[in-house]
């Protein structure tokens, strides 16, 4: 049982930092399709499933940010805290821990929206302008100007806010290093 409840600690911490990336998947994919890119996709190593190019770009950068940020380091540490907070004993997490973490998981969209929401606004508007101008001239070809233009509007919109994209996931980051050292009961 002990043995169990120190399995159940190891993937508890795993799966809150997977929630936290899975942020930047949410954003990446929300801003892929929004941009017609929805079928330029490939393989994530991480996941086994198929993403697309633009959310495997944040995934990179994230993982980036991890690195930069002594990530990896942070968590050793705690790793090697919990078993001065958590001894591998009788107890372990309890039942308001589990719902901490269920509790957090709606940052994966409620983070990943608002990471993308400049963007997907953005392309919003770039493509309700193209619905009143097909509109407007029925005869020009909407597919033949719009996905170019959009596609290139949602690249620029991507490499302008990418840095606040990346301090927002940052910010995602901390909170979730927060939720384990709360978990693990490190002060």
């Amino acid at each position: 049982m002990v043995a169990i409840q120190q399995i159940f600690i190891g993937i508890a911490t795993g799966f809150i930092l997977q929630m936290a990336f899975s942020v930047m998947l949410v954003a990446g994919q929300s801003i892929a399709y929004s941009m017609g890119l929805g079928f330029a996709s490939l393989v994530d190593p991480a996941t086994g499933v198929q993403v697309p190019v633009v959310a495997q770009i944040f995934i990179v950068s994230a993982s980036l940010i991890l690195l930069a940020v002594n990530g990896h380091l942070i968590l050793i540490e705690m790793l090697a805290q919990s078993f001065t907070t958590l001894p591998i004993a009788d107890i372990g997490m309890n039942s308001a821990d589990l719902w901490k973490i269920i509790r957090w998981s709606r940052q994966i969209f409620v983070g990943g929206v608002s990471l993308a929401l400049p963007v997907l606004a953005t392309i919003l508007f770039v493509n309700i302008s193209f619905g009143v101008a097909s509109r407007a001239a029925p005869q020009l070809q909407i597919f033949g100007i719009g996905f170019p233009i959009t596609i290139m509007m949602g690249m620029v919109l991507i490499w302008i806010m990418m840095p606040d994209m990346l301090d927002g996931f940052q910010a995602i980051l901390a909170r979730s290093f927060a939720l384990i050292r709360d978990i693990l009961r490190i002060p």
